[in-house]
């Protein structure tokens, strides 16, 4: 079985419109790099060069921030669902 990740408005212009994909992950760095390794590119958009979380993404596995799990290293199984949400910031 698979994890689910979906993938923001954003950043489908990398994964050809697909809101999400599919992948065999053991944790979410994993399903980062099975990602890029079906479009290249897309992890640059998500880490930062030292391998962190990019400040202006929440990641979340089932609902929950990986930033109060295990970060990157947060394992997932089968049918868990990586959620990549853009941060929101503004109003007055």
């Amino acid at each position: 079985m698979s994890v689910i990740v979906r993938i923001p408005t954003p950043l489908r212009a990398l994964t050809n419109g697909h809101g999400e994909f599919r992948v065999e992950a053991a944790n979410v760095q994993e399903a980062f790099e099975r990602l890029d390794g079906e479009f290249a590119g897309i992890k640059e958009r998500l880490c930062e060069e030292d391998g962190t979380v990019r400040r202006f993404l929440n990641i979340y596995v089932n609902e929950e921030d990986i930033r109060f799990m295990q970060g990157l290293g947060t394992p997932v199984k089968a049918g868990d669902e990586i959620a990549i949400v853009p941060a929101m910031a503004g109003g007055s």
